[in-house]
């Protein structure tokens, strides 16, 4: 029981700071998103090394270079989950932090979808339905954006396709992220080495920008970190559930604190979705009453 309540506890804080990150990278809109995304690999990398070597766990990330096919599915990996970071910070700095909330709402029912397409997945008449209305909703933010909402697209897709390619992988979560921002690193350092000789780079610029481009390695790490955890000691339900937090707290954020605009058309397309997660959650929890 304290096992469970210790992890349902990292796996809300998890998704906490995931709803309320946007605060922090609105801070660090005046630097470039490629340079900010850059650092975030490189500072993520380093936190991830001193885990790793704490945990005595460095030569089992070691291990796995070994191994072809494991380097190919964390390459893959890294490009889609790079992907996912660079969409993410962009959609924040440019005032799309509901667009990028849309994205995260939608990512569990891509992840249905993708999962009964490829992977031969059985879902219930219900999660399809609760697609159906996602879908929808989806729809409706062409019309109320005026144009493709190509950002929520992006960060749902390369998430939902993200996670089927780790569930290829052996290596855990730690393992996993360490070697994928291992694979990313050359790119990371050749391109800060290129705005560095520019004398563009921000790092070293000023002590405010040097100490926020260090943060974002606890700013990535720290929810994933938690979420493992709490991953570890709950039920795939309760997560599932749980994981509505994230992107909650972002459309509050962009909504409120931001004034990013909510024309009706967006709220009914926004209200289409929590519909479509409230027969999703309802679908988990009758299927947990029933393997009671």
């Amino acid at each position: 029981m304290q096992k469970s309540s210790h992890g349902t506890s990292a796996a809300v804080a998890a998704f906490v700071v995931w709803g309320v990150l946007p605060l922090f990278w609105k801070t660090l809109e005046h630097i470039p998103v490629l340079e900010l995304t850059a650092h975030r690999v490189v500072w993520t990398l380093v936190i991830l090394v001193v885990i790793l070597t704490s945990q005595r766990k460095v030569r089992t990330t070691l291990a796995a270079l070994r191994s072809r096919k494991i380097i190919a599915i964390h390459l893959l990996a890294a490009v889609t989950l790079s992907s996912n970071w660079l969409i993410y910070v962009w959609a924040t700095l440019n005032d799309r932090i509901l667009e990028g909330a849309l994205g995260y709402y939608i990512n569990p029912f891509l992840y249905i979808l993708l999962g009964r397409l490829f992977l031969g997945e059985k879902h219930s008449r219900l999660q399809m339905l609760a697609i159906a209305v996602a879908a929808g909703g989806v729809a409706l933010q062409f019309r109320a954006v005026q144009g493709v909402p190509w950002a929520a697209l992006g960060l749902a897709f390369s998430f939902a396709v993200y996670g089927m390619i780790r569930k290829k992988s052996p290596l855990g979560s730690l393992d996993g992220l360490a070697l994928e921002a291992s694979l990313m690193l050359p790119l990371a350092l050749a391109y800060l080495l290129f705005v560095s000789s520019q004398s563009t780079g921000s790092f070293g610029s000023d002590p405010h920008s040097t100490w926020l481009l260090i943060a974002t390695g606890a700013a990535t790490a720290t929810p994933l970190l938690l979420f493992a955890r709490g991953a570890r000691a709950i039920s795939l339900s309760l997560l599932g559930i749980l994981q509505f937090i994230g992107p909650t707290g972002q459309f509050l954020i962009g909504w409120l604190t931001y004034h990013e605009p909510l024309p009706p058309l967006r709220l009914v397309s926004f209200a289409l979705i929590w519909l479509a997660v409230g027969l999703y959650i309802f679908s988990l929890n009758r299927r947990t009453s029933q393997n009671d």
